[in-house]
């Protein structure tokens, strides 16, 4: 995946009241936020959590939105994701399942620019199995700030999938399958390198997908058969791609069948991705709800925002 281009914030005439930040281990986003919770504009940067030294993290924030900020005032800066990890700005403690997605409290880094006032939210953790996450809670908060009688599973294809159980306000459960980190390696790094190309083949990718749901246990051995077929029967690149996905999606539906079997579904993330989970678990009788994760994560950091204000 090509990286994002830098964004710069542009100019501050535009009466923003809290600024919202996504920061996570390789890109750096925020938005300028009206006193209403909508956003009045945004930027971005490759200055992720995983580039930065410990006294790197305030400038890069600083270089990004310098233009929405004044000399007469202080901001409030809502953070989530990996700038609140062990290696990031400040450690924000994991919070322990069952909890709400909102947290009660916020760390907050010291800053040298009077200008701005960092709030960072911890994310959550689960003992057994063992399992943490950063930034989805925050999704999650959003999204039950908008459904706030939502009961079931929420699902965030990513990099590392979340399935999240989700009742009476509370995150109960969650497990995490690093699906989309499989997917990369394997096309990138192994021998079906050769094999999977650009391209997409609907057909194929169901396929796939039923055939790892029903028999999930023959997973390596099929991965091996994207590269055979290739050099034995032409298999088009971009076949082979659909076939890979549908493969790692398929095993890891199986894994999650107790999560999402006959349970209401949200479906969090970037939109195609989305698409493609939401089509697999069509073919099983499932229909989710798929909603675009940078609105949940405003809403979510805007549910933080406000909870702040409203402490005495």
């Amino acid at each position: 995946m090509a990286e994002a281009p830098h964004q710069q914030a542009t100019d501050a005439g535009l009466g923003c009241d809290w600024i919202a930040v996504d920061w996570g281990t390789t890109h750096l986003r925020a938005w300028a936020m009206d006193a209403g919770a909508q956003a009045l504009d945004q930027a971005s940067s490759a200055d992720g959590m995983a580039g930065l030294a410990q006294d790197g993290f305030e400038p890069a924030l600083i270089a990004l939105i310098a233009p929405w900020l004044s000399s007469d005032r202080c901001v409030p800066v809502i953070a989530c994701g990996m700038v609140g990890s062990r290696q990031g700005w400040v450690e924000a403690a994991y919070r322990a399942t069952p909890c709400t997605a909102l947290a009660d409290e916020t760390t907050r880094p010291q800053v040298a620019d009077p200008r701005i006032a960092v709030h960072i939210a911890p994310g959550i953790s689960q003992n057994s199995p063992a399992d943490v996450m950063r930034g989805e809670e925050t999704q999650i908060a959003g999204f039950l700030a908008l459904n706030p009688r939502f009961d079931g599973v929420i699902c965030l294809p990513g990099t590392h999938s979340k399935w999240v159980q989700v009742s009476a306000g509370e995150i109960v459960s969650f497990q995490t399958f690093m699906t989309g980190e499989m997917f990369a390696t394997l096309s990138r790094h192994t021998v079906l390198r050769h094999s999977v190309t650009e391209g997409w083949d609907d057909a194929a990718f169901d396929a796939a997908l039923s055939d790892a749901l029903s028999r999930p246990e023959r997973l390596a051995a099929r991965l091996f058969t994207l590269r055979a077929d290739g050099l034995l029967h032409g298999q088009p690149g971009g076949v082979a791609r659909a076939k890979l996905s549908g493969a790692l999606i398929g095993a890891e539906l199986a894994a999650a069948k107790p999560y999402w079997l006959g349970m209401n579904i949200a479906l969090i993330g970037a939109p195609d991705l989305c698409a493609t989970y939401a089509r697999a678990l069509n073919t099983q009788g499932a229909t989710p709800v798929t909603l675009d994760s940078a609105p949940m994560t405003r809403a979510g950091l805007a549910a933080i925002r406000k909870q702040i204000e409203d402490m005495p």
